[in-house]
């Protein structure tokens, strides 16, 4: 046994499959959306006697599903079905594995190989359970074409962990574990739409962002992640039914969720988009340019300082730019725009108008991803082009131009944009223009590092909190 202890839910979740309290000790081998499915157990209950099955089948509907398919003869026509040779090896390795855990010197040893037995087929949940946590079952392999075993993953010694952020434009997922990003997706769900004027998330705009969650929940448990934290951010917080939204987003992702700040959602991206950058002797500032906020974030001697500015693609679109093709008069309300929320970001944080001329900008999310697609030309999104694309203050103004002269479906056939932004991008480009000519930055760094990075990092390293932000649930 690897020493993971359960937590209390998760035995009182296994008493109640079983119909009692455990009488050894064990440890969850395999979970479907978060819950045991596969327990591990001691080879000895605490009283000293010996338990033969290591590998026990707990869910109670692939528990029911297997005992109809023993109750049709399943046992007899599955064992004469698989070579002899290949069940004997999976006996054989079953009674080592298990051999190999035993604590106790003090008791009768458990003998037999897969359900107790030492040849043929005894028990067809055991096999089961022994192929769904890692062995080389045949039978169990056999049975688990004919039951529901979609979304069960194994339980690693170091379990990976979900970050998901719901964000006004977008919904995002990055599953991790200690090596590394082990699922990145991202997928144009516009769940702002029409906050702006109502106030209130649109019922169209929730279904896409559950559906989008729903099939995000299968990925999960195909990379065996069963923590993490959903974050939700402007659209969400300016809207009444906010709460509506959240409550299902947690029945569907099966994990934490949190509503964050503006300081809260700048932290952890800032966290993110720094993580491996070089030394720089300027100050680094961190724009994440959202569909309704834009968060502003600059490390001083003191701490981390931010701002949110209540504008973004979508909503600077909503509001005055229109989804083009762009005219004067439009141009000049969106500039305005964002003009006044430049000068209410400098006004709040006086330590940002400090570091203007001498400032190194590192950009964030899909208005910053989608430029640096264009500027590549890529038909087809690569990571590796676009981490720590450099973009001028030149590149910005000529596809603003470019792009702004055209209408959605005209930009949405230009090589590099991203299917979902062809009506919003202008307007975070904008964006961009601004905050490059306040600061004096000559060019802007993409980073594909953001908030979800920052997220996946405060959970594996255990901690709750980056800088001065403690999140809660």
């Amino acid at each position: 046994m690897s020493g993971r202890q359960l937590d209390v839910s998760d035995v009182a979740a296994i008493e109640a499959m079983l119909g009692r309290a455990l009488a050894g000790d064990c440890e969850v081998a395999v979970r479907r959306r978060g819950a045991p499915v596969v327990i591990e157990n001691e080879p000895h209950l605490r009283d000293g006697t010996p338990m033969p099955t290591l590998y026990w089948l707990v869910e109670p509907a692939l528990h029911e599903a297997v005992s109809r398919l023993e109750s049709e003869g399943g046992v007899h026509r599955f064992e004469g079905m698989v070579e002899p040779e290949a069940l004997a090896r999976a006996h054989e390795a079953y009674a080592r594995a298990r051999t190999a855990r035993i604590v106790r010197r003090d008791a009768v040893a458990p003998g037999g190989g897969v359900g107790g037995t030492r040849t043929g087929v005894k028990c067809l949940h055991a096999h089961l359970a022994y192929y769904l946590a890692g062995g080389a079952d045949p039978v169990g392999k056999l049975v688990a074409t004919l039951v529901d075993v979609r979304g069960c993953a194994r339980v690693s010694e170091r379990d990976a962990v979900a970050a998901l952020d719901c964000g006004s434009n977008s919904t995002r997922l990055l599953v991790a574990d200690v090596t590394g990003a082990l699922v990145r997706d991202a997928r144009i769900t516009r769940l702002s739409e029409g906050v702006d004027a109502t106030r209130r998330l649109t019922t169209p705009a929730m279904q896409r962002t559950w559906s989008v969650l729903s099939e995000y929940r299968t990925m999960m448990d195909d990379a065996g992640a069963r923590t993490g934290l959903l974050v939700a951010t402007s659209a969400v917080r300016d809207a009444s039914n906010g709460a509506e939204f959240l409550a299902r987003a947690r029945e569907i992702v099966g994990v934490d969720v949190a509503i964050l700040s503006g300081t809260e959602e700048a932290a952890y991206s800032y966290a993110g988009a720094t993580a491996g950058l070089s030394v720089d002797d300027r100050p680094t500032l961190v724009l994440d340019v959202g569909g309704g906020s834009t968060e502003l974030a600059l490390d001083t001697p003191s701490g981390l300082v931010s701002y949110s500015m209540q504008l973004g693609c979508v909503r600077i679109t909503e509001r005055a730019l229109g989804p083009g093709p762009v005219n004067e008069p439009r141009l000049g309300a969106a500039r305005a725009m964002i003009e006044a929320e430049l000068e209410r970001a400098v006004a709040a944080v006086p330590q940002l108008a400090g570091v203007t001329g001498h400032v190194r900008l590192v950009g964030l999310a899909g208005t910053v991803a989608t430029l640096a697609q264009l500027d590549a030309g890529l038909e087809h999104y690569d990571r590796d082009v676009v981490h720590h694309r450099r973009l001028s203050r030149e590149c910005v103004t000529s596809w603003r131009e470019r792009l702004g002269a055209l209408s959605p479906a005209e930009r949405l056939a230009t090589v590099g944009m991203v299917p979902g932004r062809e009506d919003v991008l202008v307007a975070g480009l904008m964006v961009l223009e601004a905050v490059m000519d306040r600061f004096g930055a000559p060019e802007l760094l993409s980073s594909e590092s953001d908030i979800l990075d920052g997220i996946v990092e405060a959970r594996l390293s255990g901690h709750r909190t980056i800088g001065p932000v403690t999140m809660e649930g």
